[in-house]
């Protein structure tokens, strides 16, 4: 289910990743054969996390605002997951008029630095209706930039990992090269992921808990979205109250996190941990998350899933590597 995370991979080309957050799209990247240049976040614990991990990636620890790609120019691929709470179905759904919305500021490192590739992830709300004009409009954006904009929904349970997750992924290449050069998507995986029960009953069993197996048992489909909260609010819990119902159906307790798993007399429901939730998402056990338990559960429950940036992104390295052309030109 993990994302392979060995920093010894061969490098095949290079990356600058925006809002890299606690590193679920970064080692996706990793793992696809790209070498980081700059990851830009501005949360200090998160840049912590990236730091602690991996020493010798370039942490830019400011806002997107700030970040200036123009020294980048020329790198293969620019990713990001910019935040989400203006699309998502649990927020107000403000889109454009949410003051953090950073399409258009990534839109202007695009513009700076001139990628080979483009790939962007956002909630599954992107695709609604409601933003179709806006959609639209960062189609267009993009298109006076010389690319082509292509919209995918994909969930993470197709990819390994044990929760359903829909992630809205764009990526965007030169439209001169795609007329020669389609893009192909990445296929789901054939195998079915683990469940809630399979992936975490060897850490839920960490203290003996006498209970462990009849509850993995229990858990025997896989979990709903985790939802990490916003900077504005939103503490360390799994989500709204109908997500707590279907965690309550696995036999987890969603109203907060653990500190450590369940003691071996433990009786009733019990709470995940940040390290289950980053099972869940697919993270390697060997990462480690910077910060008190809500920030370290904030970089986990907005992370994009490891298995599924590494899949998207080893379809953007197949194009890359089949089509060696310039980057995308163009008089504007």
């Amino acid at each position: 289910m993990n994302a392979d995370t060995n920093p010894t991979l061969p490098r095949l080309f290079s990356s600058v990743e925006l809002c890299a957050g606690g590193g679920g799209q970064a080692l996706g990247l990793e793992a696809a054969g790209f070498e980081h240049v700059a990851l830009v976040e501005r949360d200090a614990h998160a840049c912590a996390t990236l730091r602690q991990n991996r020493p010798k990636w370039n942490v830019i620890e400011r806002r997107l605002e700030e970040f200036d790609a123009r020294p980048f120019a020329g790198v293969d691929l620019v990713a990001g997951g910019v935040p989400c709470p203006p699309f998502s179905k649990a927020g107000k759904q403000l889109g454009a008029g949410d003051e953090r919305n950073l399409f258009p500021e990534a839109l202007r490192v695009v513009a700076e630095c001139r990628p080979r590739a483009i790939l962007l992830e956002n909630v599954r709300g992107l695709l609604d209706p409601v933003f179709a004009e806006y959609r639209q409009w960062l189609g267009g954006q993009l298109a006076d930039l010389g690319y082509t904009a292509q919209w995918r929904l994909l969930n993470a349970s197709d990819f390994g990992v044990p929760q359903l997750r829909p992630r809205v992924v764009m990526v965007g290449l030169p439209t001169r090269a795609l007329a020669s050069h389609p893009f192909a998507w990445p296929t789901p995986s054939p195998h079915p992921p683990p469940t809630v029960g399979e992936a975490l009953l060897a850490m839920m069993s960490a203290r003996q808990w006498s209970g462990a197996a009849t509850w993995a048992r229990g858990a025997a489909s896989i979990a709903p979205t985790v939802v990490g909260g916003s900077h504005k609010h939103g503490g360390p819990d799994l989500g709204p109250t109908r997500a707590k119902r279907a965690w309550a159906a696995l036999g987890v307790d969603g109203m907060g996190i653990a500190d450590s798993p369940p003691p071996p007399d433990f009786i009733g429901m019990p709470r995940l941990t940040v390290a289950m939730v980053a099972q869940l998402q697919g993270f390697s056990p060997e990462w480690r998350f910077a910060g008190r338990k809500t920030h370290a559960y904030r970089q986990v429950g907005n992370a994009f899933p490891p298995p599924v940036a590494r899949a998207v992104a080893s379809s953007v390295a197949t194009w890359l590597d089949a089509c060696p052309a310039p980057r995308a030109r163009t008089g504007a």
